[in-house]
C-alpha cells in the first residue's frame, strides 16, 4: 500500500489502501520506513531535494489498522514503540524539506505522520483530534505533546473526553498546521510549493530545519538561538549555493541553486 516515485528532484510517497482510509498495519509501518530511506539515500545522492507525503482517496490515514488486533494478545508497545516511533524519527530527520497534503480523516497514527513532517497543508474537510474515547484508548503518536502545545491543556482534554474533531480549517486557525485549501485544490497547490522548494537552496533549508527542531526540543532562548544561527550562517558562507544566491542578487536575476 506504500508507494514512492522520484521525478524532478521530488520524492512523492504516497498511502495507497484507500478502501481502509490508508489505515496502517505493522508491515504498512515496515513498507513506509523503507521507503523514507529510500528517499534519504537518493537524497544524498543530489537526486531529491524536497518529499510530499499523500494519501490516496477520501482520507490522509485513519490510524491504525486493527481490523486484525485481538486486545488480548495485542503487541501495542511493538507497534507503537517498536515501530511507529523509530518511523515518526525517521521523517523528522529526512535530510530535505518534507511536506504532506492531508485531506479527509487525520487521526491517530496519521496526525503521528504529519507531526513529524516539516510542513503540512490540509483540506477544509480534514478531520484531527482523538477519537479514542468509544476504544476505551488513548491519543497516542504523539498527539498529546502537540495538543497541548499548540491548544492549551483545556482543549487538549476536551478533544479526547469528547472524541469530537476539528475541521481542517479550524485547525489552522488555531495553529496547528501550515494552511488549510479546498479539498479540490490540495494536491496540485501543494505538489506547486514542493517543486518550487526541490529548486532552492537545499542546505540552507535544512539548516532552517535543524535549527527550528532544537528550538523546539531544547527550548532555546533567543540569544542561544542566535548564536546557534550564526554558526550555521558561517558554515553556509562557504557553499556554492551562497555564493550563487549572492551573485544573482548583485547581477539581478534570479538564481539557479544545486542543493550544495
Amino acid at each position: 500500500m506504500i508507494s514512492l516515485s522520484i521525478a524532478d528532484g521530488v520524492a512523492e510517497i504516497v498511502l495507497n489502501a484507500p478502501y481502509k482510509l490508508n489505515s496502517l498495519d505493522e508491515q504498512a509501518l515496515r513498507d513506509l520506513s523503507q521507503a523514507y530511506g529510500d528517499a534519504a539515500a537518493a537524497a544524498s545522492r543530489g537526486e531529491v531535494r524536497a518529499l510530499l507525503l499523500r494519501g490516496e482517496g477520501r482520507a490522509f490515514c485513519a490510524g491504525r489498522d486493527i481490523a486484525g488486533v485481538t486486545p488480548e494478545t495485542d503487541d501495542v508497545q511493538g507497534y507503537l514503540g517498536g515501530l511507529l516511533q523509530p518511523l515518526l524519527k525517521k521523517m523528522s530527520a529526512f535530510p530535505a524539506p518534507t511536506f504532506a497534503a492531508a485531506q479527509g480523516a487525520c487521526l491517530g497514527v496519521g496526525l503521528g505522520l504529519l507531526l513529524a513532517t516539516d510542513v503540512v497543508y490540509v483540506a477544509e474537510n480534514a478531520k484531527f483530534g482523538s477519537p479514542f474515547a468509544n476504544l476505551g484508548a488513548t491519543l497516542d503518536s504523539g498527539g498529546h505533546w502537540y495538543f497541548t502545545e499548540r491548544l492549551g491543556m483545556h482543549r487538549t482534554l476536551d478533544l479526547i473526553y469528547t472524541a469530537e474533531l476539528m475541521s481542517g480549517a479550524d485547525a489552522v486557525a488555531q495553529g496547528m498546521f501550515s494552511r488549510a485549501m479546498a479539498a479540490a485544490d490540495l494536491l496540485e497547490n501543494t505538489r506547486g510549493i514542493v517543486a518550487k522548494a526541490a529548486s532552492g537552496a537545499t542546505s540552507a533549508f535544512t539548516a532552517s530545519k535543524d535549527l527550528v527542531a532544537h528550538i523546539r526540543d531544547q527550548r532555546l532562548g533567543l540569544w542561544q538561538s542566535m548564536e546557534e544561527e550564526n554558526a550555521e550562517q558561517a558554515r553556509l558562507c562557504k557553499s556554492e549555493d551562497y555564493a550563487e544566491g549572492f551573485r544573482a542578487f548583485q547581477e539581478k536575476r534570479s538564481p539557479v541553486f544545486k542543493g550544495l
